[in-house]
């Protein structure tokens, strides 16, 4: 009774509940269960039993891509993110169990003493010197009257903050990180001590594999023991088939005839831009000179000699169909040495952040300069040295050497290639204004202008129509006879495999970017064998599941490559020892039909026998056996040996292992990463970013 009271005093918190459960089961019904799991609706992840909410990923995620410039795909944003949170949480933690805390102080004196914030005119006094109230009212005005600057600020300081605690932490981790002189002593001679011996040597390769029988059980024994090296996260192995929608030759030529029938109206317009755009050219004009080195050599001649108003095509350049115009034909070098002094302005491109003139005073400025510099040519390097914000000119006195037509941006170089040698002027470009001097040119030679109207090659409908009648019929054949390798062979299609497919993955193996056959491969109604139609951007595919595997241990089947070999050389080994018979070497060599070897001069620091390999399994054994002493039936990475050790060659003492000592030191503290990577292993991160990502 008590139960019912209790339900019925809830009843309408319930029935708001159920009601939203059902409205998520009729738009998925796969939702019903993450529904109630608060952990898939709310959080990514835990680090250490800290949660980390989706809104705390995504928020991040925005900030990233806004960083990024949205270069970066979906997935490898949320790589980047989730990697910098568990870092970010890992660290924190590391340091509250130090009892250390990174506080408001610390990251305000890491902002104010950033160079730029020290140097920026905008903070400083009346004499030049960094002014923190200024820079204090600054950040206060911005959070006050601009949002998206002062988010900026916040992502940066928050970015300081993160940074101090790696750097703290990191810093308290490898101040403990020295080395002894004893450490530096033991390791001068672990890489100098030199050893020689004779020893025989049968190689696993001497019994062939037919003779050595494996079992399942065996490999299943051998996983179970050695578990840590068999984890595995959850993957899915596919095959597929990709039909390419690629255009026919009689695309093609129905493509070249179309615009064959441009070719009079195109001779006859007086206006190239509006007839390219009207007949949907697939370029539009390039008002540039063009060299014949940089035309196909197929059509080059022909376009060389035209003359002005020819039409050359159609023809075909690369995977396009064109005709082009010839409007200009004239003589320019094909390269140019020239110098400038460049001044630019509050909204040129790439200007620093100290340029505080407006456009009318820079151009006032560069007109200045051009006066002086024509009065006396002499000072153009000078000037440049003190004027020009191209740095890497300008410590050259604004020269810039030898360069090509395509090299400079439009303005530049349509002056320097049109004008003559020893010409000046002001020049504006997007990067500011110019003062240009024109020094040298050469290899004058002809060069045309041309309007060219061109059409890509692609598929037609009726192509289009038919690839995807090939997969549709393949999908058909596969849904029949249930088998995807059997209708793939009947039908003499190639399947190609993409093994190894991770949960948050978008790419696959030879089709690219295609997170929707990664995400169906996982979904929870997807089995093995089963099989899915895609329509992608220029192909269809008919993909095709080969295999699951679990988060967890690795399957028998797919541990045994790597397994066999390890089990493969322990049953040739106890096979070749049964042969390793005698008092001494020359005994076990007969016994085994081979010579005696011999080892000389070999380390630890190189473990390499002469005829074998490296072998540091033998050369570290024969580093503690004792003189004179067999050591027989020992299993190396390549066969079984017997050795004996004749002699041990001792480096001379050094009067000092401080130099050997640093080194180690020195190697350890650079091992931060390494750390790291130990201190996450060591900590309870789960990941359920597959959650978000699974559609």
């Amino acid at each position: 009774m008590a139960v019912l009271s209790k339900i019925r005093e809830r009843s309408m918190f319930l029935i708001i509940i159920i009601g939203l459960a059902l409205f998520a089961f009729v738009l998925d019904p796969s939702t019903l269960g993450d529904f109630f799991n608060s952990s898939k609706v709310n959080e990514v992840g835990e680090v250490d039993g800290e949660a980390i909410s989706r809104q705390e990923f995504a928020n991040e995620l925005e900030s990233y891509k806004q960083q990024t410039g949205g270069r970066a795909s979906e997935m490898q944003a949320a790589k980047t993110v989730w990697d910098n949170i568990v870092r970010k949480k890992i660290y924190k933690n590391q340091l509250n169990e130090a009892g250390i805390t990174i506080g408001e102080a610390d990251v305000w004196n890491e902002v104010v003493n950033a160079p730029f914030v020290q140097n920026n005119p905008q903070y400083q006094n009346e004499v030049g010197l960094f002014d923190e109230n200024k820079f204090k009212q600054f950040l206060a005005d911005t959070k006050e009257n601009n949002e998206q600057l002062w988010a900026q600020w916040s992502s940066y300081m928050n970015q300081v903050r993160d940074n101090a605690e790696t750097n703290t932490f990191n810093n308290l981790v490898t101040a403990g990180l020295g080395a002894s002189l004893k450490e530096g002593e033991i390791q001068y001679l672990i890489d100098n001590t030199k050893l020689n011996g004779q020893f025989v040597y049968v190689p696993y390769t001497s019994i062939a594999d037919s003779l050595v029988k494996l079992k399942k059980s065996e490999v299943e024994a051998y996983i179970q023991s050695h578990k840590d090296q068999f984890q595995v996260e959850a993957s899915r192995d596919i095959s597929y088939v990709k039909f390419d929608i690629v255009a026919t030759p009689e695309d093609e030529q129905a493509i070249m005839l179309d615009v064959a029938g441009l070719k009079e109206d195109f001779k006859t317009t007086d206006n190239d831009v509006l007839f390219l755009s009207e007949n949907d050219s697939d370029t539009g004009l390039n008002t540039g000179y063009v060299f014949k080195s940089n035309v196909n050599a197929i059509i080059a001649d022909d376009l060389f000699a035209a003359n002005e108003g020819d039409i050359v095509g159609p023809y075909k350049d690369l995977n396009a169909i064109k005709l082009s115009k010839i409007t200009e034909v004239t003589q320019l070098p094909d390269s140019v040495k020239a110098s400038h002094i460049l001044i630019p302005f509050v909204g040129a491109q790439r200007v620093a952040a100290d340029v505080t003139r407006t456009e009318e005073e820079a151009k006032q400025l560069a007109d200045s300069l051009l006066a002086v510099v024509k009065r006396r040519k002499s000072k153009f390097a000078d000037l440049a040295k003190e004027f020009s914000s191209d740095q890497a000119s300008a410590v050259k006195g604004g020269e810039y050497d030898w360069y090509n037509y395509n090299r400079m941006t439009p303005a530049f170089r349509d002056f320097t290639f049109e004008g003559k040698k020893g010409d000046m002027d002001v020049v504006k470009t997007p990067f500011g204004f110019h003062v240009i001097k024109i020094d040298d040119q050469k290899n004058k030679q002809k060069v045309i202008k041309m309007a060219t109207f061109s059409k890509d090659i692609v598929p037609s409908e009726e192509t289009e129509n038919a690839v995807f009648r090939q997969a549709e019929e393949f999908a058909l054949a596969v849904s029949k006879e249930n088998n995807f390798f059997d209708a793939a062979k009947e039908l003499n299609y190639k399947p190609k495999p993409a093994v190894g497919l991770k949960v948050l993955d978008e790419s696959v193996p030879g089709i690219g970017n295609q997170r929707q056959i990664v995400s169906w491969a996982f979904n929870n109604e997807t089995d093995v064998n089963a099989f899915k139609r895609f329509d992608l951007e220029g192909s269809h595919v008919v993909a095709f599941v080969t295999g699951i595997e679990e988060e967890g241990l690795m399957s028998v089947n797919k541990a045994t490559s790597k397994v066999r070999p390890i089990l493969m050389n322990e049953k040739k080994a106890a096979l070749i020892a049964e042969k390793f018979n005698g008092s001494d070497l020359p005994e076990i060599a007969k016994a085994n039909n081979t010579s005696l070897r011999t080892a000389s001069n070999i380390t630890l620091k190189s473990p390499t026998l002469s005829g074998v390999g490296v072998e540091p399994k033998i050369v570290g054994a024969m580093y503690n056996a004792e003189i004179g002493k067999l050591y027989n039936k020992v299993e190396g990475n390549r066969g079984v040996f017997a050795f004996k050790l004749t002699s041990i060659e001792e480096p001379t003492a050094l009067p000092n292992y401080d130099a050997n000592r640093k080194r180690i030191a020195e190697a350890r503290k650079r091992q931060t990463f390494k750390m790291y990577e130990a201190i996450k292993k060591a900590s309870d991160v789960e990941d359920n970013r597959a959650f978000m990502y699974s559609n």
